[in-house]
């Protein structure tokens, strides 16, 4: 509805089409003259109405926003709609901010300037303070909110600051499961904000991050985020000591660089590789412990070429004795006769280390094929917002 319509192939003129043509061209111009007067009578309403006028006008713009198209969003905007929205989100009229806050996400979808005109206009205060109530409605509309103002990138300076992460950070652990993911795909999107002068996360976000990691397909869009995430923590002290105290913290990581695609494996093994090159002689043995070997051996052959270089060097790392010397695929084989020394003794370990790369083979071959039946399986949409 308001879209105008593509005709692949433009018929011959005859009286006929002509006519036609003329006729529908009226139609739309009609319409568009119908639009344009709904946009000016809702912006008055909101504008000068009172409380209850500038609610409903509220609810009604979202209504028409929420079936038009991008130019609709833009010829709101442009009736100076959203500076009273935002004033109504500071309401105490709890229907005011819900009105109003609906309103706002639906003209900020997939229109640039609108995003970057809200946040402008103020909104991010109040989207900060709508986080902090005990309203799990408010605070997952507010998540949204922030989801989709952030994704555009003059915004995340002002979104960053605002001391917004720690609130998204508690909807990991609280809220539904799109407020789950709408939250992580906001830290997604702060995070990559280069002008951030302090972390936007801090280590409280791990637990939580490993809880959502271990329940989500690992070859998802959301483990590709969640596994982002985590490498940047793993960066700081504090991070790397809450991914060893979460409960299966590096286990998870390490079934993601068998399972995960190739963003979040070379995320997974970027994260596994921070905690040994921290400190190798707390690390080394508990990456061990979790079977690390046979995903790290496979991706330095099917990863990305970061994640097999990342990979290389973890594996070099978890050797008995590094030589302090990146890996070739040469050494593969001594890193498995290391191994099967340590678990067999030196007596045993030339036929402990060819089942082992036996094994390691078999459980590459089988782990691409049951990524493949599960991608083929999957059937269901992606839950990460686009916007």
């Amino acid at each position: 509805m308001g879209h105008d319509q593509e005709e692949e192939e433009t018929p011959p003129a005859t009286p006929t089409t002509t006519a036609s043509t003329a006729s529908n061209d009226q139609e739309e111009e009609t319409w568009n003259h119908q639009k344009q007067t709904l946009v000016l009578e809702l912006s008055e309403k909101l504008i000068t109405g009172d409380l209850q006028a500038k609610i409903e006008a509220a609810r009604d713009i979202r209504k028409v926003v929420r079936k038009s198209s991008v130019k609709t969003r833009s010829k709101f905007a442009a009736a100076g709609v959203i500076q009273p929205l935002v004033f109504m989100l500071l309401s105490s009229n709890l229907d005011a901010r819900e009105a109003s806050l609906l309103a706002l996400l639906n003209l900020a979808v997939r229109n640039e300037r609108n995003k970057v005109n809200i946040v402008t206009a103020g909104a991010v205060p109040p989207l900060v303070e709508l986080l902090k109530l005990q309203n799990s409605g408010f605070r997952e509309l507010a998540t949204a909110a922030i989801l989709t103002l952030s994704a555009a990138a003059p915004n995340k300076p002002t979104i960053a600051a605002s001391g917004a992460a720690p609130l998204l950070v508690q909807i990991l652990s609280s809220g539904s499961v799109q407020g789950k993911v709408d939250a992580v795909t906001a830290l997604h999107n702060l995070s990559t904000c280069k002008e951030n002068s302090v972390p936007v996360l801090d280590a409280k976000a791990v637990s939580p991050l490993i809880n959502l990691l271990k329940q989500c397909k690992k070859y998802s869009k959301f483990a590709e985020k969640a596994t982002a995430l985590l490498e940047i923590l793993s960066i700081s002290e504090e991070g790397r000591v809450a991914i060893t105290d979460s409960d299966g913290g590096i286990l998870t990581l390490v079934e993601t660089v068998e399972d995960g695609s190739l963003v979040s494996t070379q995320h997974a093994v970027g994260a596994l590789l921070s905690l040994c090159q921290s400190c190798r002689e707390k690390y080394r043995e508990l990456i061990l412990k979790e079977g690390a070997i046979p995903g790290l051996l496979r991706l330095t052959v099917e990863g990305t070429s970061i994640a097999q270089e990342r990979a290389r060097t973890l594996l070099d790392l978890l050797r008995d004795t590094p030589r302090g010397k990146k890996l070739a695929s040469s050494v593969l084989e001594k890193i498995v006769y290391d191994i099967a020394t340590r678990v067999d003794g030196a007596d045993k370990a030339a036929e402990t280390a060819k089942r082992l790369l036996e094994d390691m083979v078999q459980r590459s071959m089988e782990l691409s094929i049951n990524r493949i039946q599960h991608r083929a399986a999957s059937c269901t949409p992606d839950k990460i917002p686009s916007a």
